[in-house]
């Protein structure tokens, strides 16, 4: 080893941590191939790229003393304030193709967002891409790979088609941060890197949060000297966040690290999925290749789709295993119908759930007896596997690949139990399910050692990417086959219902037994029929909407507008178990979600009407409609505007709605139908077999629907529903600060539930799964609030709940159930929250606690 390549001397403290904390945000120049300039509100130039003279032929003093308008003709100012008026937020990128910068000048393609109060141009010369559509290009993409087995490899392919780079890769992330190539397109002659791992510390922490961020990142010519930015004399030497930039520059360290691999160019396209990096598309290409803007874009939108493809493979994965799980659940009903001891009724069901469940060896603790199969420890050692059990007095399944780091012991016995998965049945008998699985020395291929030498350089010590590419096998020992999230989700399905059906056995005759588990059955083929149909709704949502969207962003936000439409109109024909809707209450709330405050300017009469749940549901994607077309065309678009919506039934119980829009601005007839417009014209007709009437008359829309009688009742108790508040007012009451005690005893829920309390003010959250585990946090620290799910498993959250009351701390209830429970007198004028929960239902509970 040469002396530049020491390891680190006794003066310098350098990890792999290194590469997390370097600022790559605030590299302070751009890449070559375009310039950057950089305005005040008042558009004074304050910062341009070195190389900015290359492309518009001014002096840089000349620029950084004027404004925008001294340098972009009128016609390129115009566009970027357009472009500026459509950014969506502090991570938006607005984009701009082929824009005459100055007189007679070239054309260029532009890049616009804001980094705090700056406005960021970025501009690149434009690349002719001829006839290329992104929309268009992109569907013709997805209609390639739609149905495909292989859908990722064919990504490959298509992108590989679109930018002409020689190696395109896509990589898929593991729970441990390392990457995967798990797809490949590459040219002939070009070494191919399919089934590669690389450490998680190739891609360091903030650079995978940027990826998030800012989806696309290109580097044109890896061996090309950055262009610096220069500031304006008046201008503080502050470092400028650059990362939203679509031209940053790229750390010494990754530009190393792609020469080391005799790349000369990459891109690198983020597959995200529900905020999260899942993987991402890598491409190489061995000497510099500029792909255009407008190419990128292009890539990016792709991308997008190719995530919500990914996803709902995922999903659908995810209903085949609840579908085998639920065979399962009715087989192992059946199981416990035969006599026997609940040893030899629980071996039986051992042996059906191995069928779902992979593993080399069982172990059935009941009745203060082991009994074992297959390859498992022997007697006594699931003895001492028992102690280790009971300790933790735990309800929840416990799975680990890795034994002996939890129980030392174990190591003793790897050979033949590495990994184990426990199926708690009953605490209180200590009866237990364990599955058992071989050491599994997998070899994974990483491509190269997956740690870094430290140079130490004119600069001091850091971090240099690998000097070797030679693939090596790292053998991972006194480790089993991971239990997949899949696989842990199932299995705590069939706990439940083990669980229960040993409580039932306890009291329950055989024909009791029978008739519970028809009962059962007709409850989950009605579950699993509504799911299949809002699966199917949500489905043609997303196609249709995708269809009629400009951009990604419009698609997102149509989408998920519409979607939450839905789930507002689900939680009212919920809340009374599924049964009829208040149309009252659907016109209301959909209103109250856009016109917070302006509630009064949806001004609507008729008698108490209830829709059955297919016509309520229906109903709330026209309604939604109606009012997101009057707040953004309508009469709520400008501020005296106002809708009038009148309803009454006919002799024959047929229902007659009218929705009138008054005191808009005026109205044409579309010339083209949107999906939108197609829902307010036929989903009344075609769901309900009633009648829909549109009317673009010159001083307002106006609508006529008749639903028939058949989807209608009159009268009854309407169930009052919250009404959302908007534009943030919920998150502002909810007035969250400090720490926050929160008790679920489902960890995804608890999760899902701390992310929620963190976005809702709370500097801390403590977590507790049962009773114990909160009173102890209690004595540790005093909360100023505490979320506490009712049903801890066996055991209740009204503890607690006495001890914060003691304390004076403020505390809300959470429950599943619909049923109304014997909550003590002292806890009866607390909230009790339903699940799921949003954050505005959340922030409006807990404002109200």
């Amino acid at each position: 080893m040469s002396q530049a390549e020491t390891s680190v001397t006794a003066s310098y403290t350098v990890d792999l941590t290194s590469c997390d904390r370097e600022p790559i945000q605030h590299i302070n120049a751009i890449q070559p191939i375009g310039f950057l300039i950089a305005v005040s509100n008042n558009w004074r130039i304050s910062r341009v790229s070195a190389n900015i003279a290359d492309f518009l032929g001014l002096p840089i003093d000349t620029m950084l003393r004027g404004s925008l308008q001294d340098v972009f003709q009128p016609a390129a100012i115009h566009a970027v304030r357009n472009r500026l008026s459509l950014l969506g937020g502090p991570d938006t990128i607005e984009r701009s193709f082929a824009v005459q910068l100055q007189e007679n000048g070239a054309l260029y393609d532009l890049a616009i967002h804001k980094s705090g109060e700056m406005i960021i141009i970025e501009a690149e010369p434009s690349i002719p891409t001829g006839d290329l559509n992104a929309g268009a290009m992109v569907r013709s993409m997805l209609n390639r790979i739609k149905g495909r087995s292989s859908l990722v490899q064919e990504a490959a392919r298509l992108v590989q088609a679109l930018t002409g780079f020689d190696r395109v890769m896509i990589y898929r992330f593991h729970p441990d941060g390392s990457g995967e190539v798990i797809a490949e397109r590459v040219r002939s002659g070009v070494e191919s890197f399919l089934g590669l791992r690389y450490p998680a510390s190739d891609i360091p922490q903030q650079a995978r949060a940027l990826l998030v961020r800012n989806p696309v990142r290109v580097l044109i010519d890896v061996g090309a000297a950055p262009s610096p930015l220069v500031l304006s004399a008046d201008e503080p030497d502050t470092p400028l966040d650059l990362s939203m930039s679509v031209l940053r520059a790229h750390s010494m360290m990754h530009v190393e690290y792609l020469q080391n691999m005799g790349v000369g160019s990459t891109m690198t396209v983020s597959l995200v999925r529900d905020g999260k990096l899942w993987g991402m598309i890598s491409c190489h290409h061995m000497e510099p290749r500029h792909v255009g803007f407008e190419q990128r874009t292009t890539a990016e939108l792709f991308a997008e789709m190719l995530s919500l493809l990914i996803e709902q493979r995922e999903r659908a994965d995810v209903v085949e295993n609840e579908v085998r799980t639920k065979q399962l659940r009715q087989h192992l009903i059946a199981t416990v119908v035969e006599r026997g001891s609940t040893a030899q009724t629980i071996a039986r069901l051992a042996e059906g759930i191995k069928t779902l469940l992979p593993c080399d060896g069982i172990a059935v603790y009941s009745d203060g007896v082991v009994t074992i199969a297959g390859d498992t420890p022997t007697v006594s050692e699931c003895e001492s596997l028992r102690h280790f059990l009971d300790e933790r007095r735990s309800d929840q399944i416990y799975a680990t690949s890795d034994l002996g780091r939890d129980f030392a012991p174990a190591r003793d016995f790897v050979d033949r139990a590495a990994g184990m998965l426990v199926m708690p049945i009953s605490r209180s008998t200590g009866s237990y399910l364990v599955f058992f699985r071989h050491e599994l020395p997998h070899a994974v291929t990483w491509a190269g050692k997956p740690t870094k030498l430290v140079v130490v350089g004119p600069d001091g010590p850091r971090l240099s990417p690998r000097k070797s590419f030679a693939a090596w096998r790292e053998m991972v020992r006194g480790q089993s086959a991971p239990w997949t999230p899949f696989q842990l989700a199932e299995t705590e399905l069939l706990r439940a219902t083990l669980s229960e059906i040993f409580l039932q056995q306890a009291g329950l005759t055989e024909t009791e037994n029978r008739a519970a588990t028809q009962k059962q059955e007709l409850l989950i083929a009605e579950l699993n029929h509504r799911v299949r149909n809002i699966l199917s709704l949500i489905r043609g949502l997303v196609a249709q909407s995708r269809m009629t969207a400009q951009d990604v962003d419009t698609f997102a936000s149509v989408l998920g507008d519409r979607i939450h439409a839905l789930a507002r109109a689900h939680d009212q024909i919920t809340a009374k178990n599924w049964g009829p809707g208040s149309l009252t209450s659907l016109i209301s709330t959909e209103a109250a979600a856009y016109l917070a405050g302006e509630t009064d300017r949806v001004v609507y009469d008729g008698p108490t009407v209830l829709l059955l749940p297919h016509a309520f549901s229906s109903m709330a994607l026209v309604i939604h409609e109606l009012v997101t077309n009057a707040v953004k065309h309508g009469a709520l678009a400008g501020v005296s505007g106002h809708v009038t919506m009148a309803w009454d039934l006919d002799v024959e119980g047929n229902l007659t709605l009218t929705w009138t829009e008054i005191g808009g601005a005026p109205v044409a007839v579309p010339t083209r139908r949107g999906f939108g417009s197609t829902i307010i014209h036929r989903m009344i007709p075609h769901e309900l077999d009633g009648e829909a009437t549109i009317e673009y008359a010159p001083d307002g829309l106006r609508a006529r629907f008749v639903i028939p009688a058949k989807h209608v009742e009159l009268g009854g108790d309407v169930l009052p529903m919250p009404v959302p508040l908007g534009n943030g007012q919920a998150v502002r009451a909810a007035r969250l600060a400090g720490t926050v005690l929160l008790v679920e005893d489902n960890m995804i829920i608890a999760l899902e539930a701390e992310d929620t309390l963190l976005a809702l003010g709370a500097g801390s959250v403590l977590v507790a799964s049962n009773v114990a585990e909160a009173l102890r946090l209690l004595t540790i620290e005093t909360p100023t609030f505490a979320l506490l799910d009712v049903n801890l498993g066996s055991e209740t959250s009204w503890p607690i709940a006495s001890r914060l009351r003691e304390l004076g701390v403020r505390y809300a209830f959470a429950t599943g159930y619909s049923d109304h429970f014997d909550v003590p007198l002292e806890h009866r004028s607390v909230p009790m929250i339903t699940k799921p929960y949003t954050r505005d239902s959340l922030a409006r509970d807990i404002a109200g606690s």
